[in-house]
């Protein structure tokens, strides 16, 4: 696999597991939904509490592993995340919901309405390394 293979690979999934790193260096792990944006980099709608969102304000550096359709087809991402809130949040979460559903939200009010309630933000992971690549 090469680079624009990965980048591919990356893109068509939308499930992984996210790896944070505990205040006492133990690995966090999470089931995610995630999608890759058009600006090259991972996101993943959290809440503003989870702990992962507090593990990432705290130690930017996230790994990623991506499952492909069989278990042998899988991709791991090492990345450094960012989280992005603020007046540009509910368009990104929606375009983020978009790509990830493959379909527009049948109530875009209660959908906005929901993120705001739960506090949702975005994480972006700015993509390091990948591997295996072979």
């Amino acid at each position: 696999m090469n680079v624009e293979q990965a980048n591919d690979f990356i893109a068509k999934n939308h499930r992984g597991v996210l790896a944070t790193i505990k205040r006492d260096g133990r690995p966090q792990l999470s089931n995610v939904a995630y999608a890759l944006d058009t600006d090259g980099r991972i996101k993943i709608s959290v809440t503003r509490d989870r702990a992962k969102t507090r593990n990432l304000r705290r130690d930017p550096r996230a790994s990623i592993a991506i499952q492909g359709d069989n278990w042998y087809e899988y991709l791991v991402v090492e990345a450094t995340a960012e989280v992005e809130e603020g007046p540009q949040a509910l368009a990104d979460l929606r375009r983020i919901y978009e790509m990830i559903a493959g379909k527009p939200h049948p109530n875009w009010s209660e959908f906005d309405q929901a993120m705001i309630e739960e506090g949702r933000v975005l994480l972006a992971l700015t993509i390091e390394r990948v591997y295996p690549l072979a």
